[in-house]
């Protein structure tokens, strides 16, 4: 059975919404009584409100100001473009625009077309990006059926229950994931906690591992068939491979500390440490468990460039059971490593294919055809 090309289901879709509305291309200005900038400059740690930045909430202050949803936009800086939506009782600092949008258009509605638009494209400056209220006041939005003001108010309602349907459901899912993710760190910690007595052996992760720092300071980018570790996971391709199955620790730098699991052969640069297993008491993935009870980053040498040493890894003290507790144990955390980790199988894929989905649903919902004369006239 042959399919429909999928920009013909796209046109299908959107003509079942539409029921044969026409879209008009509005000036942003038009459709909103006011974008202004913030005016908050005095914002603190303390007081009742919170103060609205170019990252979201950036402070406290004792005076409110708005108290009606409104978009707002970062105005300046390496934000410059993010947009978010404020809510409740609030202020708004100097370096954020303020979108405040008429009936006639759906706030959230405006809200995801902003976001397709990637705001930050319109920044202009190198050292100190900018955008002004007047280029938001000229982007041109979509408006279907502006003839008949509650069909169109009840299209563009429809396109903002979809996107949110998605949004919620991306969101219920990366709760889930990091509620596993505290459960699994708990279940960890206390299978790999034993008080000293008959079987359980004293060892130091020296014992365990043969630590060594990997080779070259350029990263390689692609060209190979084995993944490139660094001080935070795979961070390139290369043709050759110094280390195969065996943990990879962050070695230096702001991710110095950090230990990831590398799978099958694998290049590791010098900004990981290379951990060869040579134990025959301990089992390879158990002594990769048992890195991760390290908090290694805060054992790092604090400077300027944190670094971890061979001494600071080799040192810690570790209590290991027989074998069979540990297959126990190795076979429990996998389970979890798998749900809170894989991005084939756990939950991280799960968030993943939702997230495209959402992608899918929201470049076909804002996707409306331009006339070419209100083409040229955009910034």
């Amino acid at each position: 059975m042959s399919r429909e090309p999928r920009t013909t289901r796209k046109c299908d879709f959107m003509e079942k919404l539409l029921d044969g509305a026409a879209v008009e291309w509005a000036e942003l200005g038009n459709l909103c009584e006011k974008i202004s900038s913030g005016k908050n400059k005095k914002k603190s740690d303390d007081g009742l409100y919170p103060v609205f930045g170019s990252t979201g909430v950036i402070g406290r202050t004792d005076r409110k100001v708005y108290q009606a949803d409104q978009i707002l936009v970062a105005r300046v800086g390496a934000n410059a473009g993010r947009v978010y939506i404020a809510q409740g009782e609030y202020d708004v600092s100097d370096n954020t625009l303020i979108v405040k949008n008429k009936e006639s258009v759906v706030l959230k509605y405006l809200y995801y077309y902003l976001v397709n638009m990637r705001l930050n494209q319109f920044a202009q400056g190198a050292g100190q990006p900018l955008i002004t209220g007047g280029q938001l006041k000229a982007l041109l939005i979509p408006i279907p059926c502006p003839d008949n003001p509650a069909k169109s108010l009840a299209i563009q309602a429809e396109i903002v229950r979809i996107l949110d349907t998605f949004t919620e459901l991306t969101a219920e899912l990366t709760a889930e994931l990091t509620a596993r993710k505290k459960q699994y760190n708990y279940y960890r910690d206390q299978l790999l906690t034993f008080e000293e007595g008959e079987g359980i052996r004293q060892m130091s992760l020296g014992d365990v591992y043969d630590f060594q720092y990997g080779t070259g300071n350029t990263i390689p980018k692609a060209g190979g068939k084995y993944p490139v570790y660094g001080s935070n996971g795979i961070v390139g391709s290369h043709d050759e491979y110094n280390s195969e199955d065996s943990p990879v620790i962050g070695h230096i730098g702001a991710y110095a500390g950090i230990v990831n699991w590398g799978r099958g052969k694998h290049f590791v640069t010098y900004n990981g440490v290379i951990c060869r297993h040579k134990s025959e008491d301990v089992l390879p993935k158990y002594a990769y468990y048992l890195l991760l009870l390290q908090d290694y980053g805060a054992k790092s040498n604090s400077a300027s460039q944190p670094f971890v040493s061979y001494h600071i890894l080799k040192a810690p003290i570790v209590l290991v059971p027989p074998i069979d507790e540990q297959k126990r144990i190795v076979a429990i955390l996998d389970k979890f490593d798998t749900l809170t980790t894989s991005i084939s199988e756990g939950l991280p894929r799960e968030i993943e294919l939702r997230q495209k989905q959402y992608n899918y649903y929201r470049d076909l919902l804002l996707s409306f055809p331009k006339p070419e004369a209100e083409l040229a006239t955009e910034v």
